[in-house]
């Protein structure tokens, strides 16, 4: 699980959040996303249809959701009626939605958008003080060639910049 902010574009979902949960998912696998992490849904919902039962869900989502999202989501999945004509069982069920969007992961955009890639030269095939290959004299692996993946926040950075400056110094 990861916390962090989410985009949704043309060709998918993107942003830290997803960069970051797309080196652990493969494809096809069944993956959900929490679109309210500060609220509990299901309050939040039941307390809007006391509050304000003559305003549309897709009114109720959009002060807590990105307009657009809040309109497609009602237009494609919840409906939007007045909150007064919705049952306890059906906000139930919105908000398990809202809190547990599936989604099935199907691809990445490749090498061409990358941020962070995984696999590579293992790290059991080289010196670690070195960077130096064991099987092949002379020849050193750094960076992201190398097996090793750290989460976004520069940590891939940190690693290239260490294991060049290894290699450099041994060579």
């Amino acid at each position: 699980a990861f916390r962090a902010d989410m985009l949704f574009t043309h060709r998918g979902l993107s942003g830290p959040a997803i960069l970051q949960i797309s080196s652990y998912w493969q494809p096809g696998d069944d993956l959900r996303l929490d679109l309210l992490p500060d609220r509990d849904a299901l309050a939040y919902l039941l307390d809007q249809q006391i509050q304000r039962n003559a305003a549309e869900l897709k009114t109720i989502l959009a002060e807590v959701l990105p307009r657009r999202l809040a309109h497609r989501l009602c237009e494609h999945a919840f409906g939007s009626k007045p909150m007064r004509h919705y049952h306890e069982t059906e906000l139930r069920d919105i908000a398990g939605k809202l809190e547990a969007w599936p989604i099935i992961a199907s691809g990445t955009e490749g090498y061409r958008t990358a941020e962070v890639t995984l696999g590579g030269v293992d790290t059991d095939q080289l010196s670690s003080s070195t960077m130096q290959s064991k099987l092949v004299a002379g020849l050193y692996f750094i960076g992201e060639v190398v097996d090793v993946t750290g989460h976004l926040g520069g940590y891939n950075f940190q690693w290239a910049w260490a294991s060049g400056h290894a290699a450099g110094s041994a060579v």
